[in-house]
């Protein structure tokens, strides 16, 4: 167990004179992790429960708000890269490694991480998976970059036991090299029990409304290059959604790297002269808030009390983020094992 120190709470008082106007106030605890691995997943779960994991086989877990974290290893996997985290509760979580052929895992803990079983082995020398999300406790998906013009998307089987792939032919044809940005384990996202979004490197969104029977796939005005697309997607509802992305290697400009759709993910309109400050890694609504967003890179954060069409700067940068379900609390998570505890004020 790694205890964490009394950490100074940082009040956001950029936000304070407008919360008046609908914008809530946001504050960051900054807590210890006990590691110095880049943490790139994060999943929160209450105020109470939340899991992190990311570089050199790291994953973690706090069950009392973040005062502690716990190390929850993988046997066997210090050397992975666990660059997703999807917790169900205090005990049942997955977690996915990256990386070319066998480094690409998936494991399933449900005795709160003391055992982890491997579910997912990647053989395929050509499949490098990036990031997966879940419509409920036993059903998920995971996406991979694309091999020689076909996406490749896993789904769970068996009740979340085991995954197979979705037949190529129901997805549309891949662009040559397209696949995902593995940067905060956000480039997926799903609503209710069949709808799921997934953004890609060249700017282009796959969307299901039938849980991955049947797929389409449109492009958003969102920048793209060898370093540039979208890097993380959320949805509010069945109808409105946000991208965000950016060049990574140029991280505090930003140009065309907001998007939003009012259709489900149809047609997407760009967001230009909006203000947020830079390259963003993730992109998350604020719970209870249905006009305001979250967004993150490692260069800093911006909010938006207009469902994305305008931002203002609020702190300092992290890799990925994630607000628990019905909860006024969150956590962000980045380099250096740096985490921080956000909870939302009126």
């Amino acid at each position: 167990m790694i205890r964490s120190h009394r950490a100074i709470v940082l009040v956001l008082g950029a936000l304070s004179a407008a919360a008046a106007g609908g914008t809530p106030r946001l504050e960051w605890q900054p807590q210890q992790s006990g590691v110095s691995a880049r943490l790139r997943g994060v999943s929160a779960v209450s105020d109470r429960v939340a899991w992190a994991s990311g570089a050199s086989g790291t994953i973690l877990r706090t069950t009392d708000g973040g005062a502690t974290w716990q190390r929850r290893p993988v046997a066997g996997g210090e050397s992975l890269d666990f660059r997703d985290v999807d917790a169900i509760s205090a005990v049942v979580a997955y977690t996915l490694s990256i990386g070319p052929g066998g480094a690409s895992r998936i494991y399933k803990t449900t005795d709160g991480g003391d055992r982890w079983e491997l579910q997912f082995a990647n053989t395929d020398p050509k499949l490098f998976f990036d990031a997966m999300a879940f419509w409920d406790p036993e059903r998920g998906i995971a996406f991979s970059d694309s091999v020689d013009g076909q996406f490749v998307l896993l789904t769970t089987v068996n009740g979340g036991r085991a995954w197979e792939r979705i037949a190529p032919d129901r997805l549309p044809p891949a662009l040559p090299g397209e696949g995902a940005f593995a940067a905060s384990g956000t480039n997926v996202t799903t609503i209710g029990r069949t709808l799921a979004w997934i953004g890609t490197t060249a700017g282009r969104v796959l969307r299901t409304t039938d849980a991955g029977q049947t797929w389409s796939i449109v492009k958003t005005p969102v920048r793209t290059g060898e370093s540039a697309g979208i890097f993380s997607i959320a949805f509010r509802d069945a109808t409105h959604g946000v991208v965000v992305g950016g060049d990574y290697k140029t991280e505090r400009d930003a140009v065309e790297n907001v998007a939003v759709t009012k259709d489900g993910g149809i047609t997407w309109s760009p967001v230009t002269d909006h203000g947020l400050s830079g390259y963003r890694s993730v992109v998350a609504w604020i719970p209870g808030k249905p006009q305001n967003l979250l967004a993150l890179g490692p260069s800093g954060a911006d909010v938006s009390d207009d469902a994305g069409l305008t931002w203002m700067p609020v702190a300092e940068g992290f890799d990925t983020l994630s607000f628990a379900p019905r909860s006024r609390t969150g956590w962000a998570a980045g380099d250096r094992g740096r985490i921080a505890k956000v909870t939302i004020h009126d």
